[in-house]
């Protein structure tokens, strides 16, 4: 399957990011994928290539870059912007990316999910309980904690994932070092609370960041484990059709 790549400027074209998408004769599904605190990496726009190798129009665009944080790295520095840029903001051009994404003429727009890892996870969940039209939600190791509200983070995910209205997957390691097995059974209880469809997949010896390289918890070993499982679970909620019940 041939492909097109194109990175993204925003004085150009409205948002900063990396894009890639099938050449096909009709419209794709389509994948926003959400970064972790050290930003756009080369992991993430090789992600998106992979993506649109499998049939979907992908987009990570840089949140960083659209909240007006200069430098082509921010490795290092999530903690810190984190701690300037709060939830209202990052979900404001999370929201433009998505409508970049999916107002595209070769975009499927009711076949269109969320792909997030770490602190992208944890922005994905109120994301996805606000906006209706997302088909599916997958979320690596999302960087939750049990933790108060505040200004900068007023709604907390326990609360949120109540109110997802589709499909989710969420992939954790026993060995994760923010989400505590305290937070990860009370994130579970939420999902299971939403009346949703979800999948919970837990490996004991995973460690928080296993699937990107420029994490200290990476093991390549285990990210090629659950790349098949991604790819699956985007093809069950946004190619297959759904199923429907039928009258005896």
């Amino acid at each position: 399957m041939r492909i097109v790549s194109k990175v993204l400027q925003r004085d150009q074209d409205g948002i900063s990011g990396f894009l890639a998408y099938p050449l096909a004769s009709t419209r794709s599904p389509a994948v926003l994928l959400l970064h972790h605190a050290h930003g756009v990496t080369a992991d993430f726009k090789s992600t998106v290539v992979q993506l649109a190798q499998a049939g979907y129009a992908a987009l990570v665009p840089n949140l960083y870059h659209m909240l007006g944080e200069p430098g082509e790295s921010h490795i290092g520095r999530g903690a810190e912007l984190q701690q300037r840029l709060n939830d209202g903001e990052f979900l404001r051009v999370i929201g433009d990316a998505w409508r970049y994404l999916a107002r595209r003429a070769d975009v499927d727009p009711t076949r269109t999910a969320v792909l997030a890892h770490s602190m992208g996870g944890r922005l994905a969940i109120p994301f996805a309980a606000d906006t209706p039209e997302v088909r599916a939600l997958l979320l690596y190791y999302p960087s939750v904690r049990d933790e108060i509200e505040t200004e900068l983070r007023p709604r907390h995910a326990f609360d949120l994932t109540k109110q997802l209205r589709c499909p989710s997957m969420v992939i954790y390691g026993g060995l994760d070092h923010i989400a505590s097995a305290d937070t990860r059974r009370k994130l579970w209880e939420s999902f299971a609370a939403s009346g949703q469809p979800f999948e919970w997949h837990f490996y004991s010896h995973g460690r928080h960041g296993f699937a990107s390289p420029d994490s200290d918890g990476y093991q390549p070993e285990l990210a090629a484990m659950v790349w098949p499982l991604t790819l699956n679970f985007l093809h069950r909620a946004l190619v297959e059709p759904p199923l429907v019940a039928t009258a005896d």
